[in-house]
């Protein structure tokens, strides 16, 4: 082969290598076989090999390119070619940052640059864009790429990849929407051009993107579809899986980032790209850490600090010693030496320009001085956070500050202002998942004043500020508390009980006519097995599963674990204080032995009720008085009307009192119409559907199917839907209902502007949540309560279809008459004796269907 035909087509599987690597690893082979390595025929074994580089780099093989790019520059050197030595560093440059090398990358490029031409410099640009985004300079990346794309000219596939580098560089910087656009950008050139690779790219960077600026639901729906088009590239997979692992760390999602990582750590150490590795390494301890692997988080450290160290890469490295300290802090007592090594971390955090890590630090080393007995050491790192500008940090270093000197007033006050700030972003993120998961960074802050309010051993104290907090939770923006007289007057006879967690120590703040309680209740733990044991037991109940334990004995025993220290004083009449003392509501209650507890007398004994119907089978039974309940974590998930003193009482579950008063407020609207769904495999769904309809005259009969139901929901008041649940632990925004076209994700609820006042969702685990945080349970229920629903009633367990039937034919008929959805709901169930369907959110209003008045006649025979 003449040397100028050589030259020529190694040229051609430079320019092949992107689109069809494959073939331009042949072609350049084939110029290899037919040249000698010397003399005239040397350019094109240079441009050969760069080629060969190329391709190997696009099919993963990293230390392969590297490889063939050296021999690319050695050729090139010795046959006196500077420019064709040059190219190979241009392409040098990428192939050493991704080997862990972007310090050296830049320099190759350094020396490079005098011998290209300007458009060459243009694409060695873009490759230094790649180098400056892996040592955080994003900045200098987007300049770089700018300077790019005005001097590419058609060069499709570096404009294509300017496009791609930058977008990613503004995604870091938070301009999202201009990232957007070069991604797209970068899109429709790649697929114009068949540039597959670049497509499959910046397709595969979407999820990344959508994560960074917080809409979770897109990110994981980008993630599935990008998942796909990258599996030929098992390491630009691996890198897309860390960039979504890396936005959903930031989302306080460390579980979902750690299965991520834990499929993308092998396949980057199978392909050698040491710079995503020690990144991927770096993330995965962090999330080790958080979910509780300090072993595992020590070790991941450990090796992103080495390959952070061997690349130069000082930036990053402080953040690894970071995680080796918190480790050896969870693993160990606290020492001396390790307080010292904290705090020179924090130092170098600051250097590398790492503020928000540094200050985390130096409150958790404030902490470590005070277990130490060092109260001036925790002062000044206290003092130093306290006057570094607004944040979460700085609000929760103000605010132990001022509680160390005695000022629990100001305390609250430094809390107050964070969660203030905490509430104003999260407010904007009308996903309730999102809010919920943007609120986490106020955890402490509400953690800390949850310490503060126990303290005061004031119930109203303890409400007001749970209240609070579950308001940023529920996305008001402030954290404000309902007013108590107010929260009373509404409750008239009934009593709202909310449950809050400290520690592992369950606490209950009950709210009566005419006091407010704090009771200590004992280990959350013993309560939480309970509440598991006792839904095991039911589901396997109702699923005639084999002898298992009666769930009466177990809801026995969890009553009196939650309601024990709580029986005396709510049996009371008001005005009944026998054997109790009066008092301002502090000091221990004697003979009690749960501890201290304390009732607030509010003073206020205007309006009367009626005492609590005493039982022959319990002398504690509170009667019938409605009860209002606010839980925490696992109790979101406890059918409480099947605890033996709910037989008989209207019982409702609210995400907050807040939420529950609001709910009382809402004054009763014209109907808009009931619709009735009857989904696919069950015996009676259209036994169902037609009970709701001759039950409600004008019930709009919907076919299940996901656009017709979607619309129906937007224009009904009440909405029956008698289908199969499904609830999602991990996901709940993926729970769903089982329609004739595939399932209704909860998610897919967000878009309802009106939805129904009732929702009876008479479908298998509907009511099933996972609280992030207190007053966010998210599920099935609570997306219809978040989206404006008044009241949710649905089932904790699965109940077989024809009890469900029963007890739905008996509550519409109730409902119909006239009586509120709590109150139906008792009544169905105590003379249908199917246990397991709650009433969520506010359910003592009743609702209008046409057939009111007639509730003398039901009582005596609702069927």
């Amino acid at each position: 082969m003449a040397p100028d035909d050589a030259i020529a087509a190694a040229e051609h599987a430079v320019g092949l290598s992107a689109s069809d690597p494959a073939q331009a690893r042949a072609l350049a082979r084939d110029v290899l076989r037919s040249v000698s390595p010397t003399g005239p025929h040397r350019e094109a074994v240079a441009v050969a090999h760069r080629a060969l580089a190329l391709a190997a780099r696009e099919l993963g093989d990293l230390p392969l390119a590297e490889e063939h790019l050296h021999r690319a520059v050695s050729v090139a050197i010795s046959a006196d070619l500077p420019h064709r030595a040059a190219q190979a560093q241009l392409s040098l440059v990428h192939v050493r940052t991704e080997l862990g090398h972007p310090e050296q990358a830049l320099a190759l490029a350094a020396a490079a640059e005098p011998h290209l031409t300007s458009v060459e410099v243009a694409k060695l640009d873009v490759h230094r864009a790649v180098a400056l985004g892996r040592l955080g300079r994003h900045r200098e990346a987007v300049a770089r790429c700018d300077r790019a794309v005005g001097l590419l000219g058609d060069d499709v596939g570096f404009l294509a990849g300017a496009m791609l580098n930058r977008g990613l560089a503004r995604a870091f910087l938070g301009e999202f929407e201009a990232a957007e656009a070069d991604l797209a950008r970068c899109a429709e050139l790649a697929r114009g051009a068949g540039l597959d690779h670049l497509l499959t790219l910046a397709e595969g960077n979407l999820p990344f993107l959508a994560a960074r600026r917080g809409d979770l639901l897109a990110a994981f729906t980008a993630y599935r579809r990008a998942e796909s088009s990258l599996f030929g590239y098992p390491e630009r997979l691996a890198t897309m899986r860390c960039d979504l692992a890396e936005a959903l760390i930031a989302a306080h999602l460390p579980g979902e980032a750690r299965v991520l990582l834990d499929l993308a750590v092998p396949e980057l150490t199978a392909a050698g790209a040491e710079v995503a590795l020690s990144e991927a390494r770096l993330l995965l301890a962090q999330v080790e850490l958080r979910t509780g692997d300090p072993r595992r988080a020590r070790e991941s450290a450990e090796l992103a600090a080495t390959g952070l160290a061997a690349q130069g890469r000082t930036l990053l490295a402080p953040l690894a010693t970071e995680i080796l300290l918190r480790a050896r802090l969870v693993l160990g007592p606290p020492s001396g030496e390790l307080l010292a090594e904290m705090l020179a971390c924090a130092d170098a955090l600051d250097g590398a320009g790492h503020p928000n890590a540094s200050a985390a630090l130096r409150f958790t080393a404030a902490d470590v001085s005070l277990q130490l007995g060092d109260p001036l050491a925790a002062d000044d790192q206290l003092g130093r956070l306290a006057s570094c500008g607004r944040s979460v940090v700085t609000r929760q270093a103000t605010a132990l500050r001022r509680a160390l000197a005695g000022d629990r007033r100001g305390a609250f006050a430094a809390l107050l202002a964070g969660l203030a700030e905490v509430g104003a972003g999260a407010k904007a993120f009308e996903n309730p998942i999102m809010r919920a998961q943007a609120v986490r960074d106020g955890e402490p802050l509400a953690k800390f004043g949850l310490t503060l309010a126990l303290e005061t051993g004031r119930g109203r104290t303890l409400l007001a500020w749970t209240e609070r907090w579950r308001a940023i939770v529920g996305g008001t923006g402030q954290p404000v508390a309902p007013d108590l007289n107010e929260l009373r007057a509404a409750l008239g006879d009934g009593v709202l009980v909310e449950f809050v967690r400290h520690g592992d120590e369950l606490v209950a703040v009950a709210v009566t006519p005419d006091r407010v309680m704090l009771r200590r209740l004992g280990p959350f733990t013993a309560v939480t097995e309970a509440t598991v044991r006792l839904r095991y037991g039911l589901r396997r109940t109702h699923l005639l599963d084999g002898r298992v334990p009666e769930p009466a004995t177990e809801a026995t025993a969890l009553e009196r674990l939650l309601f024990g220290p709580l029986r005396g004083p709510l049996r009371e009449r008001r005005g009944d204080r026998s054997g109790e003392r009066r008092g301002s509501g502090h000091g221990d209650q004697p003979g009690d032995p749960h501890g201290s507890q304390h009732d607030d007398q509010p003073g206020d004994p205007s309006g009367s009720r009626h005492g609590g119907r005493p039982d022959s089978r319990d002398g504690d039974r509170l009667g019938d008085r409605p009860l209002v309940i606010v839980p925490t974590e696992t109790l979101y998930t406890l059918p409480w009307p099947l605890l033996p003193m709910n037989a008989d009482r209207p019982v409702t579950v609210a995400a907050s009192a807040a939420t529950w008063l609001a709910g009382c407020r809402t004054r009763s609207l014209p109907n808009r119409g009931i619709m009735a769904v009857a989904g696919p495999g069950l015996r009676c769904a259209e036994a169902e559907a037609r009970m709701v309809g001759r039950c409600h005259p004008g019930t709009e009969r919907v076919v299940a199917r996901r656009a017709e139901v979607t619309a129906a929901l937007d224009r009904a008041d009440v909405a029956h839907l008698a289908t199969h649940g499904m609830f999602s632990p991990r996901s709940p925004l993926l729970s769903s209902i089982h329609l004739d076209d595939g399932p209704l994700m909860a998610y897919d609820l967000l878009q309802l502007r009106t939805p129904p006042r009732l929702v009876v969702l008479s479908a298998c685990d509907a009511g099933m949540a996972h609280a992030p945080a207190d007053g966010a349970p998210l599920g099935l229920a609570g997306t219809f309560l978040s989206l404006g629903s008044q009241c949710v009633v649905a089932s904790l367990v699965p109940v077989r279809d024809e009890e469900t039937l029963a007890l739905m034919t008996v509550f519409h008929g109730l409902l119909a008459a006239g009586h509120p959805p709590a109150q139906a709901l008792t009544m169905a169930s105590g003379k249908t004796g199917v246990a397991g369907f709650v009433c969520f959110g506010y359910g003592g209003q009743p609702v209008a269907t046409g057939r009111e008045g007639s509730a003398t006649q039901l009582d005596q025979d609702p069927t």
